[in-house]
């Protein structure tokens, strides 16, 4: 079960994964296995390492709507931490100097991940994630909330199949 809504250009996805938390958060953080399942991203590379669960990244995204987005770069400072029963996978966008000529830089305002064990079954979470991006450039925001549900979409879906195989 996936639910979604728009918040003011902030998105809000929420659904059950059947997995623990560590799991489903080890495949979303920051790291290679991030690109072995997610299918918007097309690079991410770990630009700073402060410690374990805290770094600088860049990644890019894939095309969408035809390319009628094209492909975007982002630079986010990212943070996962234990919170109450579960944890929380933090990010916001740097002002990075290196830009490539071939993406549109993206800028993701605060957001983060929230995943908590079901509270009738610890091997399901719920995953809740706050995602409010600029994709900058002339996009039509109706592109781009068309753009965002179908990315959500399939970000869960990819997911539950990834963790799956593992």
């Amino acid at each position: 079960m996936i639910s979604g809504e728009l918040l003011r250009k902030c998105f809000k996805a929420q659904g059950v994964i059947d997995d623990v938390v560590n799991n489903i958060i080890d495949h979303i953080r920051p790291g290679p296995c991030r690109l072995d399942w997610d299918s918007l991203m097309t690079s991410l590379d770990i630009l700073e390492h402060f410690e374990e669960n805290c770094c600088v990244m860049r990644y890019t995204t894939a095309g969408q709507l035809w390319n009628i987005i094209s492909p975007r770069e982002f630079v986010d400072f990212s943070y996962t931490v234990g919170y109450k029963e579960g944890l929380l996978s933090c990010g916001i966008s740097l002002d990075w100097s290196e830009k490539r000529p071939e993406f549109v830089r993206g800028y993701n305002h605060p957001c983060g991940w929230f995943c908590v064990p079901l509270r009738d079954n610890p091997n399901r979470s719920l995953l809740t994630g706050y995602i409010q991006t600029d994709l900058r450039g002339m996009i039509p925001q109706s592109a781009v909330d068309t753009a965002m549900a179908s990315t959500l979409i399939n970000f869960y879906g990819d997911l539950q199949k990834a963790l799956q195989k593992a």
